[in-house]
């Protein structure tokens, strides 16, 4: 049994005092002082002041060692050296920061993305990974003339109304774990995704199976986090049971690869799995610490959204010759930006050499941290692939999905986290540990004194 012997979160305050002034100023302008949800946790975020390789500096002056990396996004840590070279020489070369028009940026990383997700055989640019999940989602009911939605409790593809849905939801709330019920995950939100959404237990093929077969004829689109949460790992049989029925079915298998893409391998975790979905959905790492998302699968489907196929909204002449119903939509002025593709294509370049001494890195890591929680006789997995994990608190032998995540001891687990910023150790309490190129042997030996003297304490 852990016991409390001080108070963690007064510590905390106690550090991180000017952080705490910031936010109060911060929520005079911005609602709850943040422009994110995801930014806020209690009892107060952490302002940053600046940041270096794998280090963050807070406006107390605090050092840590960064974990969240922007929600896993910077893959070679802050302020690299390559990425800032790329962006500069981009600049520089091409004469501005945006064309608005078709460059060449845009194939050279076309290329390679194929090189690494042959599964994309065509693709499309995005701003954020959430604009890819949503671009894969209007392909995918386009292609199948289906509007229904398939997806997964406990998993997250972005905050709009239609996969904003049973995300996280209330175990007394969330229904049977064989059929789960849809759970809205925010005000506002139309009652009518309940109907449209249809939520699937992840890692049981047995009831998908019976709810998808049920559900085919509505169905257009099952999207899926090949591993939940970037962490918990969807097993061979069931991804692969998947992939075989919903070919069956007619219904278009799309992998969200924001979270998973580059960090478990550099080809994803279609990689991983030795499986080729239907669409893939990219962010995060492509973009080296800028906006992006890719959307990228089948030519049949990828070719629905070439303008030249119908009318466009935005061409008169051509509108009148095809009513809206011909059209599938998708623009934006900032797709395939020039700057963030260069610095896309430089991450590429390091990760290519790189990639395999974050993941041994990383290994190492967990292998050292489920040491010392069983020399401590504290029941911990560390749970995760590639340059990605997560610590869960349980005697579980395996976690397979967002209930058995639920039932572990997060309570204890946030006190931890806390503990650990104190000791200059950052991520957002809960969430999951990601590691970059500019992590090494040294910021191992740090955590893992870390982790020790945070154990000792409680």
């Amino acid at each position: 049994m852990i016991t409390d012997t001080m108070d963690g979160d007064q510590l905390y305050k106690n550090q991180t005092r000017h952080s705490q002034l910031f936010m109060e100023k911060a929520s005079t302008v911005m609602p709850g002082g943040v422009t994110a949800n995801i930014k806020y946790f209690q009892p107060n975020p952490i302002v940053m002041q600046k940041a270096n390789g794998a280090y963050l500096y807070d406006v107390d002056g605090n050092e840590y060692i960064d974990y969240l990396l922007s929600y896993g996004a910077l893959m070679l840590g802050h302020g690299n050296k390559t990425i800032k070279e790329a962006i500069f020489e981009q600049m520089n070369n091409d004469g501005t920061l945006l064309f608005g028009t078709p460059h060449r940026h845009e194939i050279e990383m076309a290329h390679r993305i194929q090189s690494l997700y042959p599964s994309m055989k065509k693709l499309r640019y995005t701003n954020s990974g959430t604009e890819a999940t949503l671009l894969a989602l209007r392909l995918a009911k386009a292609y199948t003339q289906k509007d229904g939605l398939a997806k997964f409790e406990g998993h997250y593809h972005g905050g709009y109304d239609e996969v904003l849905v049973s995300v996280n939801p209330s175990l007394n709330q969330a229904g049977p774990k064989e059929e789960p019920y849809s759970v809205l995950e925010s005000k506002g939100m139309a009652s009518s995704h309940t109907q449209k959404t249809v939520i699937l237990p992840f890692n049981d093929l047995e009831n998908c199976e019976k709810i998808l077969r049920k559900k085919q004829k509505d169905i257009g689109a099952l999207i899926i986090e090949p591993l939940q949460g970037g962490f918990i790992r969807a097993e061979q049989p069931f991804i692969e049971g998947l992939r075989k029925l919903t070919k069956e079915l007619g219904i278009v298998f799309i992998f969200d690869e924001v979270k998973t893409g580059f960090r478990v391998a550099l080809g994803g975790a279609q990689e991983l799995y030795g499986i080729e979905p239907d669409l893939t959905a990219l962010g995060k790492v492509i973009g080296g610490g800028f906006p992006v998302g890719i959307v990228g699968g089948l030519d049949d489907i990828m070719d629905l959204s070439a303008p030249r196929q119908s009318a466009d909204v935005f061409d008169p002449s051509q509108s009148q010759k095809s009513d809206a119903a011909d059209v599938l939509f998708h623009s934006g002025t900032y797709n395939g930006h020039p700057t963030i593709l260069a610095a896309g294509l430089a991450t590429m370049d390091v990760l290519t050499k790189e990639s395999s001494n974050v993941f041994e890195l990383t290994n190492e890591l967990k292998e050292q941290l489920t040491h010392l929680f069983k020399t401590k006789s504290i029941a911990m997995k560390a749970v995760g692939e590639g340059s990605i994990f997560n610590i869960v608190l349980t005697n579980k032998k395996k976690i397979l999905d967002y209930r058995e995540l639920q039932s572990s001891d997060l309570y204890m687990r946030r006190k931890i986290d806390l503990r650990l910023m104190t000791e200059g150790i950052y991520t957002k309490p809960l969430n999951r540990y990601s590691l970059s190129t500019a992590h090494t042997e040294k910021e191992v030996e740090k955590t893992i004194a870390a982790f020790e003297r945070v154990l000792d304490g409680l």
